[in-house]
């Protein structure tokens, strides 16, 4: 019998994790002088009191489902892919040369052509990490650690010898032809009436990141494929004895991993920057197992957290803009929430459950 029901190991636990950090961060406030309450309202107004707040917490939110998809599809097999940063940047790659390569007439034939681009060039990235893992034994999380570092310095060698523009000094690609460039929320919610915010950068891809939430369910939960990922993660031994070849089901699940981690880059590559530019990716590769442990690697948790962190970003740059808070506090508070819904989950969950199980032997006596 489960120690605590379902709803409250998906619901209960990450709210009361998500309230110790707001707690802790208002005191953090506090202590520096100034207003938690006065804070916290502004980062409300600022992420989601208008269509410009909702469309940057959207955009960063799109990077977050990808990456957090990402993550959650290796963890279902055991698999601690550490290396989405790095996928999503060669993922990025693959959406400059494949937004380079053609004149695009439309976004509609640019954007399927995108997917596959950054997918492929993803999944591949993540390959070697997972052959290595399936054939030799080595950790994959060290081995997508270098290829992060690899990824990084693969993209500056191609920005600066190969794809910068002759004359320029910037360090990125030329602007993708306009046929290339993907609808903004603005322009997708015009035809209905709906006003919303031109220069927000959410767009099409945010469209793309909930089709591949319900894609990636469809796997991991009604397929053989899916069953045989989570067997593998719940117990090499006995999916071996299953019949179930674990070097096949390691190396697709971090090839669907690292696909998902590439489809990122359609939305900060070609939806916003609408380049290739370095360090576009901000971090948002290890935001995404935060993203993931949060949601509790599935889908459903895993859009609502990208939600909740997309929030954070926002309303982080808005404090930094409009109050004295300096830009290393919101940093720090977004560590905090990472930290009480990651590393400091049993702290929570243990209580919980021996309050759950106390009430269950009440009602038996």
């Amino acid at each position: 019998m489960d120690r605590m029901p379902a709803w409250a190991d998906a619901v209960l636990v990450p709210l009361i994790s998500i309230i110790l950090a707001a707690l802790i961060s208002a005191l953090v406030i506090l202590f520096i002088g100034e207003d938690p309450i006065a804070a916290f309202k502004l980062m409300m107004t600022g992420a989601l009191g208008s269509t410009y707040g909702w469309g940057y917490t959207l955009y960063y939110a799109t990077n977050f489902l990808f990456t957090g998809l990402a993550f959650a599809v290796a963890s279902h097999a055991g698999l601690f892919n550490i290396g989405s940063e790095g996928q999503a940047m060669i993922g990025g790659l693959g959406v400059a040369l494949v937004c380079l390569a053609i004149p695009w007439p439309h976004w509609a034939l640019a954007l399927p052509a995108a997917i596959v681009g950054a997918a492929a060039f993803g999944a591949l990235w993540a390959l070697i990490p997972a052959w290595l893992q399936a054939k030799r034994g080595s950790h994959i999380v060290i081995t997508t650690i270098m290829f992060n570092f690899i990824a990084a310095a693969v993209l500056n060698y191609m920005l600066v010898n190969i794809l910068r523009p002759a004359g320029s000094m910037d360090p990125a690609t030329a602007k993708f032809p306009e046929g290339a460039h993907l609808p903004t929320l603005h322009d997708l919610l015009a035809p209905f009436g709906i006003a919303f915010s031109k220069s927000a950068p959410a767009n099409v891809s945010l469209v793309v990141a909930v089709a591949a939430c319900v894609l990636v369910w469809l796997l991991i939960w009604r397929t053989r494929l899916g069953f045989e990922i989570r067997a593998l993660g719940h117990s090499e031994s006995a999916s071996r004895y299953a019949g179930i070849p674990p070097v096949k089901i390691v190396v697709i699940a971090m090839l669907i991993s690292g696909a998902l981690s590439g489809c990122m880059a359609i939305n900060n590559v070609m939806g916003e920057a609408e380049r290739l530019i370095l360090n576009a990716t901000e971090g948002a590769g290890f935001i995404g197992i935060a993203v993931a442990l949060m949601g509790r690697n599935h889908p459903l948790g895993v859009f609502l957290a990208a939600i909740l962190f997309g929030f954070l970003y926002q309303g982080g740059a808005e404090l930094a803009l409009w109050t004295t808070i300096p830009r290393e506090l919101i940093i720090v508070i977004q560590a905090l929430v990472i930290l009480f819904t990651g590393a400091l989950d049993n702290m929570v969950r243990i209580p919980l459950e021996r309050i759950f199980m106390a009430t269950r032997k009440r009602r038996r006596t």
